[in-house]
């Protein structure tokens, strides 16, 4: 029955956005243009994210900071145009995704594309929520957007991979259009995802370390065992 939805699914969100995208052309025009007189550089952010299966994409987004911005350079601020702060406030900045969808690489619902860099230190159950297609707003940012850890994040996004339906779906579109006015915790800064990335790296070194822990609490009880059995000899010879 879900294989049967991800089909119905697939067809809706690309007839969906195909519509919007021609209602949508007039926003669209505006935007580009306020963009462009507010600063220097293209009015269109391309980005590689992690896709389905971990496919990596390229993602369309309205620029909302300055055009020399890395999002990989963590010593550096995030430099936000004016323009750029009603967008992320607003989340407009991410109509451009509409053609994300159009292409097949992304859907209305589902798990946001996170940039590449967070796969790499998924755990196997992690990596489940690259199972569908990624999508303009999923579960975990109707429940909680930048408010959440990364790891409730991903929590989120796997129970939305196993409940994934038309009934999920819908509650998702409307608690993300309460979620979208409200405005609260809407931008994803270089800080967070910086605390994001240590912290999924961190669990690999907990790991690590429980693994070591375990290792030499093994060696030690190998060793207290045979001291014992050494012990045992001693006091039996010492009877005889």
């Amino acid at each position: 029955m879900k294989n049967i939805y991800r089909y119905i699914k697939r067809f809706f969100d690309f007839l969906i956005a195909l519509i919007l995208l021609v209602i949508l052309s007039p926003i669209i025009f505006i935007i580009t243009v306020a963009i462009k007189i507010d600063s220097k550089g293209p009015a269109f952010l391309k980005q590689e994210r992690s896709g389905k299966n971990n496919k990596i994409f390229t993602m369309y987004k309205f620029r909302s900071m300055v055009a020399d911005n890395d999002v990989h350079d963590f010593k550096v601020a995030d430099q936000v145009t004016r323009v750029g702060k009603f967008l992320r406030k607003t989340s407009l900045d991410e109509i451009p995704q509409l053609i994300n969808i159009i292409k097949g690489e992304m859907s209305f619902i589902g798990p946001r594309p996170w940039i590449v860099e967070y796969s790499k230190y998924f755990t196997k159950e992690q990596m489940r929520r690259l199972e569908v297609l990624p999508g303009m707003t999923g579960l975990a940012q109707c429940e909680g957007r930048n408010g959440l850890s990364v790891f409730e994040k991903i929590n989120y996004d796997i129970k939305y991979v196993d409940n994934m339906s038309f009934k999920m779906d819908l509650y998702i579109i409307f608690k993300s259009i309460y979620t979208v006015f409200s405005t609260k915790d809407a931008t994803a800064n270089k800080g967070i995802i910086k605390n994001e990335l240590d912290d999924l790296k961190g669990q690999f070194s907990n790991k690590k370390n429980q693994k070591s822990s375990k290792k030499k609490l093994k060696i030690s009880k190998k060793y207290n065992e045979q001291n014992s059995t050494i012990n045992e000899n001693v006091c039996i010879e010492s009877v005889i």
